[in-house]
Order: structure tokens, then sequence, then C-alpha cells
């Protein structure tokens, strides 16, 4: 679990973070949602560890990362796994090789131990027999998924997933989410995923925290939103009316009301 505690950064005379504490959950998906703007990027790399923040705490079960030393940093750093929104794979490597660079760092087991556990984690998001490939070989939604196997090579309590279905179609991001999904509940990990994607809000936002202009707004899971009478929220989830229509037909399977028939309608 990840305590976010009164959390406040600045730059110069801009604040980007206004007191903000929030709870993130193992085997849950949480979500960090917002226009952009609002504060969710500068509140993961808080939670990463590439910004300090100005006043607050950061608790990674029971420990303040803002108090804690250069080296107990580096050893919780061995427990987090990072998505980049890019995927970020080293060009000149191949699958194989991105995938074991972390063990690389930060192990020192034999080779053939690491390429056990490369193998594992390949087969684990269906990459199966890709060691080989380089990136420039791979689909996007490929890509992802050995951005993936990368982040969870060493088995990480805490998994940070940064806009994971950026420029992938609809169904290659159904595909991304599951995956993230089954990790999350398999190996009860703390995930924490910053998105604009609403069908990832709606599908898997167990846990979801809304920003708006560096302030928490509203939090909830993908359930509690259908029913939010928060304005702003709205605004931002709803905005087209399709989504508005989605919104309604959700409230009424919710209620068990039946919706209506919008085939047998247009037969009259």
């Amino acid at each position: 679990m990840i305590q976010v505690d009164h959390l406040k950064k600045s730059f110069g005379d801009r604040t980007v973070l206004y007191d903000i504490s929030a709870d993130f959950h193992p085997g849950k998906c949480n979500l960090i949602i917002g226009s952009s703007g609002s504060g969710k990027t500068v509140l993961m790399k808080c939670l990463v560890g590439l910004f300090e923040p100005d006043q607050g705490a950061i608790v990674y079960e029971g420990q303040d990362m803002v108090q804690m030393s250069r080296e107990e940093r580096k050893q919780l750093r061995q427990k987090i796994g990072m998505l980049f929104q890019g995927s970020a794979l080293f060009d000149s490597m191949t699958v194989q090789q991105n995938v074991m660079f972390p063990l690389d760092m930060f192990t020192r087991d034999s080779y053939e131990t690491k390429l056990k556990r490369v193998n594992e984690v390949l087969e684990r998001v269906n990459l199966k027999d890709s060691n080989k490939k380089f990136p420039a070989e791979i689909s996007g939604g490929m890509k992802k998924r050995v951005g993936i196997a990368r982040a969870i090579v060493l088995n990480p309590k805490f998994l940070f997933v940064d806009e994971p279905n950026s420029g992938l179609d609809p169904q290659t991001s159904m595909v991304i989410d599951k995956l993230i999904k089954e990790l999350t509940v398999e190996f009860n990990t703390t995930t924490v995923i910053n998105t604009h994607d609403m069908n990832s809000v709606m599908e898997i936002g167990d846990n979801i925290l809304y920003m708006y202009q560096g302030y928490k707004q509203w939090t909830g899971s993908n359930k509690d939103i259908i029913f939010s009478d928060d304005e702003k929220l709205n605004n931002f989830i709803f905005a087209s009316e399709f989504l508005q229509d989605a919104k309604q037909m959700r409230m009424m399977e919710a209620r068990g009301q039946v919706p209506p028939d919008a085939s047998a309608t247009s037969n009259q």
C-alpha cells in the first residue's frame, strides 16, 4: 500500500500540487486521471522519487520515502516496476536484452537464471519466442507488452504505468488493460496508472483519483463514478453525448432497470 499525506509541489512560484492525500491499494488498479495540467504526471513522478515534494509524506508500507536515505531508496526502487508511456525500449537491444536489463542492474544471478526468468515473463505477456526480435520489428501493442514484461521481471510490489494505451487502437488497448488487471490481481501488486483512456477508467478503475488544477477533486471506483454528481468530474468523463448516453444506460443497469430497446423503438 502507498499512502500520500498532504503532498505539495511547486516549481518556482507556480504550485502544481495542493495538499494531496490519497491511498493506493494492493491488488487494485489505482487510476490517476485528469486533464492536461491537472498535476497527475507530477504526482506520479513524486510517487516514484523523480520529483521531491515541498511538503508531505509518501509512505510505502509504513516507511516515508521522503525521509529515506539514499541506500533505503535504492532498496525501495528494487520493489518498483515502471511502464513508460512510449515503452522506452532500447532500440539497439533485443526483446530478451530489454527485459533482462533490470536483472543485470539489480541482481547477481547467473545468465541461465536470468534467462529463465525472462522467458517466464515473456510467456506471461504472450510473447513466447520473441526473444531475438528488435523493437523495430514488433507492433506497438507488442512493445507495450515487452515494457510490461520488463516492469514485472523483478517481481515488483509496486507497479507504475504511464498512459499504457497511448497510441494504441481500441482493441489492443483492451488487451493491455486486461493484462495489467490480471497481473495486479495475480501478484497482489499496488498498481498506479496515469491515464486519459475513459475505457480504462470504466473497465479497470478499482480506485480512481481525479485531479483538477492541482487539487484532489474526487475519489471513488468505476462503479461510483456513474452516480457522481461532481460537475467537474462529469464534464471531464462524460464530455460527449455518446458517453452521456452510456452513463444513463449504466445507471439504469445498476438500478436493475431495463434499458429501452432501440431496435424495437425504431421499428414502431
